[in-house]
């Protein structure tokens, strides 16, 4: 069976690379979209995972993106309609849910952000079934306009789909210069661009003040920061030159996280995915925590700070006693993930019914 499949961010090209094979592992033909976005290009490219490039990402402009999404959901519905799918499945992706509808197909939704309100307004209605993980209520998702018989919940954190095998590749020290004998504390920037963002009155990037106390406390500790978009790339250079270490083009980020002695996540994946490898991890996202980062907070895998200052004062109480911590850590993960199921396994099966109906 013909099954299609949007690809929109770094975080579903990780997902997508196990979702596809296993489909096609299962004898189904596989077509894979993504659209014109640094990360995710880069990403695709560096996993070797092939996918059609149907329109661009709209940045950071309201009018902009509709404008892009408009002119994607053209260009996609003949790309859809040419290959003609028995289903096609997004990460709540308005284009693909859209087209899908438009085109009597059924549209499968995989989603952990029910505070990304905008895309679940686009997406959930029309979709056939929304996959998601079992640490977000039933009830987040109802408001949106799906049924409750029509949430398949599986318990497990999307990064596990891609962590659970995980194999560190040291490649990444020497591609970044770093010594992995000396702190190496590694910030992601925030979503500045994505729609529940927009509006907050953010700077370019809310990680700069947080970067700036963690170098003016932690003098021998090593900072790189992994930027989303070419204009946090260009204010950290502005502002920290050669003090910092700024990741240009995509990286292994599971591998650099490995060897990471401290994460400072301004987002929502590799915050997951820092916690799931143990190592000790702050979120400074600068907004209301979202449904996983509660979940991640209450099993006390991840610390909120508010501050800078803070941030800086638990960084070095962390890396006086780093060994025992990140123990600590990993003993907590272990007793998590033991119950934790394949995603991959449970969307599989619901393709499938609906393939087979």
């Amino acid at each position: 069976m013909k099954i299609a499949l949007d690809i929109l961010t770094p975080k579903q090209c990780m997902f997508s690379l196990k979702l596809s094979g296993h489909l096609e592992c299962r004898g189904h033909k596989v077509l894979r979209t993504t659209r014109k976005y640094r990360e995710v290009n880069q990403l695709l490219e560096l996993k070797g995972l092939k996918a059609e490039v149907v329109g661009e990402h709209g940045g950071g402009n309201l009018a902009n993106k509709l404008r892009t999404s408009a002119q994607r959901i053209l260009e996609l519905s003949t790309v859809i309609e040419d290959f003609s799918p028995g289903v096609t499945i997004s990460f709540s992706s308005p284009e693909m849910a859209r087209v899908s509808f438009g085109l009597g197909i059924p549209h499968v939704s995989i989603n952990d952000s029910p505070h990304a309100v905008a895309v679940a307004r686009l997406t959930i209605p029309l979709s056939r079934k929304l996959m998601t993980p079992k640490m977000i209520p039933k009830e987040a998702w109802i408001k949106y306009g799906i049924p409750l018989s029509d949430i398949v919940q599986y318990y497990a954190l999307d990064p596990w789909v891609w962590l659970k095998d995980f194999k560190p590749d040291r490649q990444i020290l020497s591609d970044l210069m770093l010594d992995d004998s000396k702190p190496i504390v590694t910030f992601r920037t925030e979503e500045s661009f994505a729609s529940y963002l927009l509006g907050k009155d953010l700077p370019e990037t809310t990680t700069v003040p947080f970067i700036k106390q963690v170098l003016e406390r932690n003098k021998d500790v090593q900072v790189v920061v992994v930027p989303r978009y070419e204009e946090q790339k260009r204010v950290l250079n502005r502002i920290f030159k050669d003090k910092i270490i700024i990741c240009n083009m995509i990286v292994d980020g599971p591998s650099l996280l490995y060897y990471t002695s401290v994460f400072v996540g301004g987002g929502g994946t590799m915050t997951i995915e820092s916690a799931l490898l143990g190592v000790p991890t702050f979120s400074c996202y600068p907004n209301k925590p979202f449904e996983i980062l509660k979940y991640l907070v209450k099993n006390e895998l991840v610390t909120l700070v508010k501050t800078p200052k803070q941030l800086s004062r638990k960084i070095a109480c962390a890396l006086d006693d780093l060994e025992n911590i990140r123990k600590v850590q990993i003993e907590k993960i272990q007793t998590v993930v033991k119950n934790f199921e394949d995603p991959i396994d449970k969307i599989a099966a619901e393709v499938e019914k609906l393939v087979c109906k």
